[in-house]
């Protein structure tokens, strides 16, 4: 797959993928005979894992750690991650009752 279809499939930016490349976390497999870059199912997977990382919260030189960490190194920082989102949870709960409340009184 070129990166043009990969950007479409995965409904990614380009330049998203081109951060991922500079990081460090992922690299195309190969070019075709007109040099584009080619991405292969390992590569596609490992970005779609990248992506749910970051929408966990992780930054881009964390989950560059946690990609090939052990399994318990990667279990803790999950853990520790479930723990800040639901408190983020909690939060944003209590801010969609405030604002309920003052729809109410308006």
């Amino acid at each position: 797959m070129n990166l043009r279809e990969l950007c479409k499939s995965l409904d990614i930016s380009r330049r998203r993928i081109q951060g991922y490349e500079k990081a460090g976390l992922v690299a195309p497999s190969g070019k075709n005979k007109y040099g584009h870059l080619l991405y292969d199912e390992s590569a596609i997977e490992l970005i779609g894992r990248i992506r749910l990382y970051q929408e966990f919260g992780f930054e881009l030189k964390e989950i560059k750690e946690l990609i090939n960490a052990p399994d318990e190194k990667l279990k803790a920082a999950l853990i520790k991650q479930v723990e800040i989102l639901e408190k983020r949870g909690e939060r944003i709960g209590e801010l969609i009752d405030e604002a309920r409340k003052i729809i109410e009184g308006l």
